[in-house]
């Protein structure tokens, strides 16, 4: 009987323990979570006491407790914490000061559920609110006749604006593989083309989506009636960057399979990419290749440049590039502040290394002709010597057009 009892006992304090142990409060659960995710996955190791003090800044700036000074670890830390933040606005507040403090700053985030969405649309260059074949005044089932009369028919009217936003739809109905990536994945084209000279053609990549080397093949294939075509302008000017994950997929037609590409840095470690894919064909003809950069090519494109640079695909030819080498990834978390919104951290979790094993964050990619030079087109000359690709370049170029 007093073996019974003494079970009961324990058992019974068990139990008492359970539910006498403090609940940790939804907030600092919370913002528990996004330090620990940034701890583990920020491209930069960041020391316990560097991360607790970015939090207590932002605590006493947007939690109104000047009376924090300093915590002696994570846990002291979290303790004070939950004794002043008791909502949500004041805990996601806190928690988006401290990513947005993070060097780069600015570049990490706590996302909202619009703000997630946002991003999953620019990445796939997917515009949700717009129709183009509304834009246009016709239905998904005419032929490509009746887009072009009813693209020429608004167009003759239309105001700038409306003009601008034709010219958008067109793009992406005017021809079979850019209108079939529309019709299935509603994504813009990033990618147009044209043949300069029967011995010059242009491609122009404005930024990467996911059908982005889809649009690229149909690009070379439509060379073919061009017998003559020995030269590539790839126009990189103004790309904004995007889904840097099909990079080594984008990256085997111009140098090859299984070939090491570009590196990423996390945490004092270096990442090898290698490509995916193989030569494209179509591209092999073109003996003489210029890669055209400026001050706005960003991100991917960059990471890209630097690539075509190491392996001597083309000659650089523009500006330094925009200097934005940072890969950001969104982190979903487990601990939510309220059944009305979810968050996520949006962070930088990897540097991308130029040819030389430099960041390109701050440094950018600088072009082996610099057109702020007055005597780049003799440089360029000397590269080729061939008068009529420096003027097709130069036309390219309206900003410097007048330099000599």
């Amino acid at each position: 009987m007093s073996r019974l009892l003494i079970i009961l006992l324990l058992l019974a304090a068990v139990i008492g323990s359970f539910f006498l142990k403090p609940k940790t409060d939804p907030e600092i659960a919370f913002l528990e979570e996004t330090y620990d995710i940034i701890q583990t996955n920020y491209w930069k190791r960041i020391e316990d006491q560097d991360l607790i003090d970015l939090y207590l800044a932002a605590a006493r700036k947007f939690g109104q407790a000047p009376q924090l000074v300093t915590a002696k670890d994570k846990k002291d830390l979290f303790n004070q914490l939950g004794k002043i933040v008791k909502d949500e606005t004041t805990a996601a507040t806190i928690a988006d000061a401290v990513l947005a403090n993070l060097p780069p700053a600015g570049k990490s985030r706590l996302y909202t559920q619009k703000l997630a969405a946002d991003l999953a649309n620019t990445v796939a260059n997917i515009d949700p609110t717009t129709d183009h074949y509304q834009s246009l005044g016709i239905d998904q089932n005419v032929d490509q006749t009746q887009i072009d009369t009813a693209y020429q028919t608004q167009s003759a009217t239309a105001t700038a604006e409306k003009k601008q936003k034709l010219n958008t739809a067109y793009q992406a109905l005017k021809d079979t593989t850019t209108r079939e990536i529309y019709d299935t994945t509603g994504a813009d084209p990033t990618l147009p083309y044209k043949a300069l000279t029967d011995q010059i053609y242009y491609i122009a990549i404005q930024k990467f989506s996911p059908t982005t080397i889809q649009e690229l093949t149909a690009a070379v294939n439509a060379g073919d009636q061009y017998p003559r075509l020995n030269t590539l302008i790839l126009d990189l000017q103004d790309n904004v960057g995007g889904a840097i994950d099909g990079l080594p997929y984008f990256l085997g037609p111009f140098i090859g399979p299984d070939q090491y590409a570009y590196q990423f840095l996390q945490q004092d470690k270096k990442e090898d990419f290698k490509t995916k894919t193989g030569w494209l064909a179509g591209l092999v003809k073109f003996k003489k290749v210029v890669v055209l950069i400026n001050q706005n090519t960003q991100s991917s494109a960059e990471v890209m440049a630097s690539v075509l640079k190491k392996y001597h695909v083309g000659v650089l030819v523009g500006t330094t590039t925009k200097g934005w080498g940072t890969v950001e990834k969104v982190f979903s978390l487990e601990h939510q502040l309220s059944d009305q919104q979810t968050y996520s951290v949006f962070l930088v979790h990897h540097l991308t290394l130029r040819e030389d094993g430099q960041p390109i964050e701050g440094q950018g990619v600088e072009p082996d002709v610099s057109i702020k030079d007055p005597n780049w087109r003799q440089q360029l000359l000397a590269y080729f010597s061939d008068p009529g690709l420096v003027n097709a370049v130069n036309n390219l170029l309206p900003q410097y057009s007048g330099a000599q």
